[in-house]
């Protein structure tokens, strides 16, 4: 059973939770984006189940009239095994998605995976004329270059600053310099792009500057932002009139993923240690 400590970053432990929690938000005009916990697999058998779960789950927003997709990470579907598993498992899951009107995000991992990642996204974007969207980190040094070979492909971009500790010879290390990175993708891609916008951040200076390229360019965005960070926030945009997405993990495999959103930010760690005193 998930302990109160956790809920507030976690939905739940079951897919009916999870689900339960988009329709809380669905009330407040805020989608789900769920992520079923579980990563870096180096054997099929996970992978294949992850992927199951990921099936039943697709069948599940499919059957409701909640307004949720879900989101995968490469490891979580065989990446670690080798390009072609993870081909076979998420094309899989991207196929019977589109069957079901489900869209599938693809989280993207540490810079070794970059490539197989971005030549598989764009294949099944291709493929379906969109329903599918990737993740591309700001901090990478190559990142720009890659936004502009995806400014074509159908689908949509999810623009976070990262969150890997990759080394300088690959990626921006200094705060203000991906921070400049991570503007200068927006400006681009409220340029060049067709909508399909996703803006993964909390961070007030990049929503207000998504919000005035908006306003030049006329292209549509979505504004993502994880479970426990920042809610009202959240719910004040949706209010706003934006179209809000929350980024929301489930599953079993909650504990790791609960005391990293605890380290990242000096509030969560106090919000843990009020629920751990009862204050």
């Amino acid at each position: 059973m998930l302990p109160p400590i956790a809920s507030r970053f976690v939905a739940g432990e079951s897919p009916a939770a999870a689900l339960d929690h988009a329709r809380a938000l669905d009330e407040r005009d805020v989608s789900v984006i769920l992520n079923r916990l579980g990563e870096h697999y180096d054997e099929r058998g996970p992978a294949e189940d992850d992927a199951a779960a990921y099936r039943d789950l697709i069948e599940e927003i499919a059957n409701t009239d909640v307004d949720a997709c879900i989101s995968i990470k490469p490891s979580q579907l065989g990446l670690d095994m080798g390009a072609d598993t993870f081909r076979e498992l998420l094309t899989d899951l991207v196929d019977h998605a589109a069957d079901r009107g489900v869209f599938v995000w693809i989280d993207m991992e540490d810079h070794t995976t970059t490539d197989v990642t971005l030549d598989i996204y764009e294949e099944l974007a291709r493929t379906h004329d969109g329903g599918v969207g990737l993740c591309v980190q700001a901090n990478l040094k190559r990142t720009r270059d890659d936004v502009e070979r995806l400014a074509d492909v159908p689908g949509k971009i999810r623009f976070v600053k990262g969150a890997y500790d990759e080394p300088a010879a690959v990626a921006y290390t200094d705060k203000a310099r991906v921070d400049e990175a991570y503007r200068d993708l927006l400006e681009y891609a409220f340029e060049h792009f067709d909508g399909g916008i996703a803006v993964g951040s909390h961070d007030p200076e990049m929503i207000d500057l998504a919000k005035r390229l908006h306003d030049e360019h006329g292209t549509d965005f979505e504004i993502q932002m994880l479970m426990g960070v920042r809610e009202a926030a959240q719910f004040e945009l949706a209010a706003d009139g934006y179209e809000v997405w929350q980024y929301a993990p489930y599953g079993g495999k909650w504990l790791s993923y609960f005391w990293r959103r605890v380290r990242e930010r000096k509030e969560n760690l106090l919000f843990a240690l009020r629920a751990v005193v009862g204050r």
